[in-house]
């Protein structure tokens, strides 16, 4: 038999906060397929919601070129730990204490960005993103570099750049539009509104949403989303939607009966990996790049300029909203929007001062 050559990037790279695991593809009996496997890539972070460090951004882009190069691997499960997040998006802790006001240094991350983003879509194996649990800010946006989503029906979408310094100029403004069409990513991407997994699979963002609630030993639907089909006083379709007053305080309740189990989200995935098994590998493959290009047309026209105006953007608002969030209590982490707006308009120029004096959380200068 002949040797094979190794065309892994760094054979040798030890992984850190992402664990590379090989688990065997199974038939729908359950029964392992000899000599083939999926490969599972999971940001492991779960303190911190799953965000990523540089250090983290690194072992996905070369978790990807391994599992790509794999020529037993059949497809590549992009996950989280625990079952609160699949990912929240870049380390604020790390944007505000380290990025902040050094764009410099924020340009050469957005190069490791990018970087991840385009790994995932060039990927030679189909690529499932399990979304377990909240895919918010930068987490959406790798996200939806992959191929499919099967999320859990807990899971919430949602962007966060315009609340918090940013833009979600990394991905988002990119792919959302292709998903959903140009206003609906329009309010998605400016109000940060959160979605239900319910309300993603309705505008076609993500492929499914199981069940992961279990309440008396039986999975029931996410108590906190709309799951009727009916219409609002104004016609509009509201399933999906979130709950709000008593409903959402009976749901509330609910939960808190409840365990959650992904036994039917990883059922689900492993089945999906096991039907793109079930085609010829080489057609698969063509047909993924075809359909990707979509997204990667818009993609690699401005992730450069995106990457410049991002690095940029450290020195003013994402200055002040990293901070902000990073050193505010959870129900405080915005700054006061209207002031900064009234301020601005009045002439105030961008300095450490006006900085530390958006939020009421960061310590004026010169202060203990």
């Amino acid at each position: 038999m002949t040797e094979l050559a190794n065309h892994d990037l760094s054979p040798e790279h030890a992984f850190g906060q992402v664990r590379y695991e090989e688990r065997p593809l199974l038939r729908p009996d359950g029964s392992a397929a000899q000599g083939l496997h999926t490969v599972w890539i999971v940001l492991d972070n779960p303190k911190q919601y799953n965000s990523y460090t540089t250090p983290m951004v690194r072992d996905v882009i070369h978790a990807f070129r391994k599992a790509s190069n794999d020529r037993a691997c059949v497809a590549v499960v992009f996950t989280g730990a625990g079952d609160k997040a699949f990912c929240t998006g870049g380390n604020t802790k790390e944007y505000a204490e380290y990025y902040a006001g050094s764009p410099q240094e924020y340009r050469q991350y957005m190069r490791l960005f990018n970087d991840m983003v385009s790994g995932i879509m060039l990927c030679d194996k189909p690529v499932i993103c399990r979304a377990n649990g909240m895919r918010v800010g930068g987490g959406q946006e790798i996200g939806m570099a992959c191929d499919f989503t099967i999320a859990s029906d807990l899971a919430m979408f949602s962007q966060a750049g315009p609340k918090h310094g940013s833009v979600p100029d990394g991905g988002s403004t990119d792919f959302l539009p292709t998903y959903v069409g140009i206003e609906r990513a329009m309010y998605s991407i400016t109000l940060c509104e959160p979605w239900s997994a319910h309300k993603s699979v309705r505008y076609g963002m993500i492929t499914e949403a199981e069940p992961a609630l279990k309440v008396d030993g039986e999975y029931i639907a996410n108590p906190l989303v709309i799951t009727d089909r009916y219409l609002d006083h104004f016609g509009r379709i509201v399933h999906g939607d979130y709950k709000t007053g008593a409903e959402k305080a009976a749901g509330k309740a609910l939960m808190s009966r409840g365990t959650v189990d992904l036994s039917r989200l990883d059922a689900r995935v492993g089945h999906l990996a096991y039907q793109l098994a079930m085609t010829f590998p080489d057609c698969l493959t063509k047909a993924l790049e075809s359909l990707r290009k979509h997204k990667l047309i818009h993609w690699d026209t401005n992730k450069e300029s995106n990457r410049a105006w991002l690095a940029l953007n450290m020195m003013t608002e994402a200055n002040a909203g990293f901070r902000a969030f990073n050193d505010g209590p959870r129900a405080e982490r915005e700054v006061d929007f209207l002031d900064v707006r009234r301020r601005l308009a009045e002439g105030e120029r961008w300095n450490e001062d006006f900085i530390r004096s958006t939020s009421p959380h960061i310590k004026p200068m010169g202060a203990q």
